[in-house]
Order: structure tokens, then sequence, then C-alpha cells
């Protein structure tokens, strides 16, 4: 190192632990230049632990650092280590067929599913409410993987477009430059603005296997469109969960949503929490123009009538109403319980979401639904 100029010299070192493979970006070679300002330059001591501190950023960067600091200030070229190769992580899940069979059908059948599909696309497909322990926590890394395009509207207001209607205002104000006489056309187009989703979710003790992946669900969704989307809980009463949800961290975010969810796993009265949000929230705004979706297995132990009309005047102010049935992805499904067939004939769409597979595809309608 150049005892004359110390400060150039510790750069240089900076540029060898890049060399090494560190991460020793501008931040940190400032920060150990500030370091080393306030020590003994002279001590090898604690100008070692001042580049440790600073430009390590993580346990196995300490080898590359020793070795690095060892040859710069013995005047040997640092040498750039080779790092072992990383083996690809495989998620072990429960497995799907009992493989004990002594008819060897087992490994047959094993060895099929190896073949078709992945454990991922599997677990994609499962129920949620069958899934174990270990399936469930998979379930939850792929939820938080989850992206949803907004759906849009058309604003009243226009912009100028290289395509669309043509902007008469526009040519007007142009040929008056230019004596009468049209050098070119202008055109305008309308400006699409998102447009707002409200998630009603039932948390009563029927749907109570579903309501940790729903809540995620949510959460994923309001990350993706924070001011354009509402997320209530109803079961016994209705909660507001659009401000907990907003939480960048799932587990923060669903800590916060139970904390402020007093009837969990309770009762359902729909008719009565529909007719709450619509009163307070749905007729002031949030439901007006809005895609709606109503996240329940349709067992009301209210008035089942009363739930009728007030999914219908839900249906009047929004734009789209759709109602999620997990039990309506099972074989020979038939909308027959007292709350889901008082609601059927004010629908939009019955769907699916009993799996992450249907939970897709309902982002891809709400995404449908949304255009004018």
């Amino acid at each position: 190192m150049d005892t004359a100029d110390p400060l150039t010299g510790l750069a240089g070192f900076a540029a060898a632990l890049r060399v090494a493979g560190l991460p020793a970006d501008a931040q940190r070679v400032q920060a150990y230049l500030g370091a080393v300002g306030a020590l003994d330059i002279a001590d090898p001591g604690q100008l070692y632990w001042a580049g440790r501190l600073t430009l390590c950023a993580e346990p196995d960067d300490l080898p590359l650092y020793d070795e690095a600091f060892a040859a710069w200030f013995t005047a040997e070229e640092p040498r750039r280590r080779r790092s072992a190769p990383v083996r690809p992580r495989v998620v072990t899940m429960a497995a799907l067929t009992d493989s004990t069979s002594g008819d060897g059908r087992g490994e047959q059948e094993t060895d099929e599913l190896k073949v078709a599909a992945s454990d991922t696309e599997v677990l994609r497909h499962r129920d949620i409410a069958e899934l174990t322990a270990v399936e469930r926590e998979h379930l939850r890394e792929l939820m938080a993987t989850l992206h949803l395009a907004p759906p849009l509207r058309r604003s009243m207001r226009s912009r100028p477009r290289r395509r669309g209607r043509l902007d008469a205002a526009r040519v007007l104000r142009a040929m008056r430059a230019t004596g009468g006489e049209t050098i070119r056309l202008a055109y305008k187009d309308r400006i699409r603005r998102p447009r707002r989703v409200v998630l009603l979710l039932d948390i009563s003790g029927s749907m109570a296997p579903y309501a940790d992946a729903l809540l995620r669900f949510a959460h994923a969704v309001v990350r993706a469109a924070p001011t354009s989307t509402e997320v209530f809980t109803v079961g016994t009463r209705l909660t507001r969960l659009s401000r907990q949800l907003r939480k960048r961290d799932p587990r923060e975010a669903l800590s916060a949503a139970s904390r402020a969810v007093p009837d969990f796993a309770g009762g359902t009265r729909l008719g009565e929490t529909i007719r709450v949000f619509l009163d307070r929230w749905g007729q002031r705004g949030f439901a007006r123009r809005a895609v709606v979706v109503v996240f329940s297995d349709g067992w009301e132990r209210g008035d089942a009538a009363l739930l009728g009309e007030q999914v219908a005047r839900l249906r009047r102010l929004a734009h789209k109403v759709l109602w999620v049935n997990p039990h309506a992805g099972r074989d020979g499904y038939a909308p027959v319980q007292s709350g889901i067939a008082a609601a059927m004939p004010h629908l939009d769409r019955l769907l699916a979401g009993h799996s992450l597979a249907t939970l897709e595809e309902l982002l891809v309608e709400v995404r449908r639904a949304g255009r004018a």
C-alpha cells in the first residue's frame, strides 16, 4: 500500500475486494474510509476490523475478505475464489400417494406423478381445506407471488393520443395558426383509471379452513392496488381491514387483521352485514361502479330473503358482482344453500375459490370484469 497517500491505497484495497468477489460498492467504501479516519491507520488490527465491519455484507464474505486483506497488505495479488456450485433447493411435500402397498402400484403411480407434474403444480390444484401443515406453508410462499393487474375503467377526461377520436378543438386551433390550412390531425382518447375492487370475506366457522388463504389473497390484491382496493370481513358483524392489509409484510398484515376481527369463526349473517356495508360504505361510493367479490359458501343463519334483497341492491350499485364459493369447484356441486340460492339471480358470475389455481383464475376474471 502506498503510505504517502493512504486513502488512495485503501480505495485500491476496496477495488481488490471487488476483484475477489465482495460487494464493496461506493457506499460501503465511503463508510470504510470514514471509519479509518477515526482510527490509527498504522495499526493493522484496527485497519482489519474497520474493513471487516463496513465492507462485508454477510458471513460468506469473511473468508474472501481475510484472503484479500492478507494478500493486499503483503503486496500479493488477491486471487478470485471460485464459489462452490449451489445445489437447487428441493421442496419436500407430503406424499401424494401410498407407496407402501405391496403390489407395487404405489411406486408406479408415484413415478407417473413425477413425470406428469411437479409438486408445485400439483399443489396449485389441491383443495386448500385438505392441505397438510407443510403444504400450507408452501402455499403461503406461492400466495405471496400472486400479482393482480388492477382493472381499468375509462375516465370522462381525455388525453392527447396518436390514435383515437378526432380532437376537433385542437385541429381548429392549429388551423387558425396556419391560415385555415389543416397541416396535421389531432386525436384524443379517454384516460384509463383503476376501477375499485371490493372484497367481502366470509370468516364464519364454515369458512375457517379457507380463511387464512383468503386473507393472504386479499393482502396480495391490496398490495397490488392499495388505493383502489377495499377489504371487509363479514360474519356476525362487518369489519374493514383495508388499512391493516396495506402493510408490506404478509405476517404483520395478517397479525394486524386478526386483532381487528372480533367474530372470527363465528356465525353467518350475510344479509345483515351486507346491508351494513351498503348503508355505511357502499352507498356512499365504495360499491359504485366497482367490482365486488364476495367470498362465502352461502350458509346463511339469518333471513335468506334479506340476503337476496341486499345482493340485488349491491348489483344495482356495482359494475360487476362476483361470488366465490369454495364448494363450487367440487364435482356435483349445486347452489342449493339458502344464502347462495337467494343471491344467484343477482350475480354476474359464480366462481370456485378452493385452490390456488382457481384464485389465479379469479384475478383474471376481476381484470376482465373491470372493463367498461
